[in-house]
């Protein structure tokens, strides 16, 4: 499927246009000091002369686009999700002005969605043009932008995916520079669990420590004296949300936050600073990673957890020990929702009568109870679990 995407952006439906040798390729942020136009990014990604694909359309009709730089066949492959918020532009900023600044590595693709919620960037708004967060939509999949992002995701197999967004300071206890926070779904296998906790504590924090900005874990309100913390107020476990739809989908990974109360400049370059930190880890741990990976998703077994995460013990009644061998959909259900099965890479197999049974051994394993199963949060369908298929 590599090799499909790979053909699609040859054929890119931007043409690229280099700029003049003597006038070096700028963003319109750099350029004015405002955040780039809708215009001025689209004539910035055709000077760039990098392969650009589009991967949806917003309901305004804006493009929703994918840039790669590096081979299309490199083993390892790092996602980019920039401004999933549309008031929150210093992160797209970054990614317009690192895609132009990586080096071509042979062994690592980087893939850049510049601008996640270009009808929220057009609007300065948090959500998208029906005011829907799309950080909460990667399990239903409702908006045609989560579902551009699903379809990245399952056709590229990102092995580190990047999420870049801002928050607003809650003083005292909401004040550093920049954030993070790495997948704490209980169903994340433990290997991309850790080392996502790894690229944030040790890669990205190191690398924004050492730009001279403070830093810390995100959702948690922290005593400003003792740096106890007070209590948990970010999503935690919930599969909905992109930090963890990624380790659910095999990516180790990790959401930022940079303090919107900064100058924009400042902003923009303390994501740089994450961007970093996010390139050392790959350059140091690329063997780890793609082991961490291949056997998150080759993994079949163990227990299904329905709350819960990784700082916050489930209830007894959301750990299922046992689980089904599968899920049995009626035919109308499947019909109702094939397309959303499919974007998140979930195989079904036809049953005697014109009903599918979505079986729990494959890839797809940490996502399907919880799309499909009665007692998840916020199912897709509930289907029939079955104990033999």
């Amino acid at each position: 499927m590599r090799g499909l995407i790979a053909l699609l952006a040859a054929a890119s439906l931007l043409v690229p246009v280099p700029a003049a040798a003597s006038e070096p390729l700028r963003t319109g942020f750099e350029l004015t000091g405002k955040w780039t136009t809708e215009s001025e990014e689209q004539a910035y990604l055709r000077a760039t002369g990098l392969p650009v694909t589009q991967i949806g359309v917003s309901a305004q009709g804006r493009p929703i686009q994918l840039v790669r730089v590096g081979p299309a066949s490199a083993r390892t492959v790092v996602l980019f999700i920039c401004s999933q918020h549309g008031d929150e532009p210093a992160g797209r900023e970054a990614c317009l002005i690192r895609m132009r600044q990586l080096p071509r590595a042979a062994g690592v693709t980087y893939l850049f969605v510049p601008n996640a919620n270009p009808d929220g960037r057009a609007a300065n708004t948090r959500g998208n043009s029906a005011g829907i967060d799309i950080n909460r939509d990667h399990l239903l999949l409702r908006t045609a932008e989560a579902r551009a992002m699903a379809l990245v995701i399952r056709d590229w197999k990102p092995d580190v995916i990047h999420d870049l967004h801002e928050f607003g300071p809650t003083p005292p206890y909401y004040v550093k520079d920049f954030l993070w926070l790495w997948p704490r779904n209980l169903n994340v296998a433990s290997g991309v669990h850790d080392l996502s906790e790894t690229l944030s504590r040790s890669y990205v924090r190191t690398a924004v420590e050492a730009g001279g900005r403070t830093s810390g874990v995100y959702g948690i309100h922290v005593d400003p004296v003792t740096g106890e913390p007070i209590r948990q107020v970010a999503g935690d476990h919930q599969e909905r949300i992109l930090r963890n739809t990624s380790g659910l989908k095999h990516a180790t990974g990790l959401l930022v936050e940079t303090n919107a109360d900064g100058t924009p400049a400042y902003r923009v370059e303390s994501q740089l600073l994450g961007l970093d930190g996010t390139q050392s880890f790959v350059r140091e741990k690329r063997t780890a990673i793609e082991t961490a990976t291949a056997q998150s998703r080759a993994r079949r077994t163990g227990p299904v957890y329905f709350g819960g995460a990784d700082n916050q013990a489930p209830a007894p009644e959301d750990v299922l020990a046992t689980p089904p061998c599968g899920y049995v959909l009626t035919g109308a259900q499947y019909r109702d929702f094939q397309d959303e099965l499919a974007l998140h890479g979930i195989k079904s197999q036809y049953l005697r009568g014109g009903d599918r049974i979505v079986p729990l051994k494959q890839e797809a394993r940490p996502l399907i109870p919880l799309l499909l199963d009665a007692r998840a949060d916020e199912p897709l369908l509930r289907a029939q679990p079955v104990a033999q298929c």
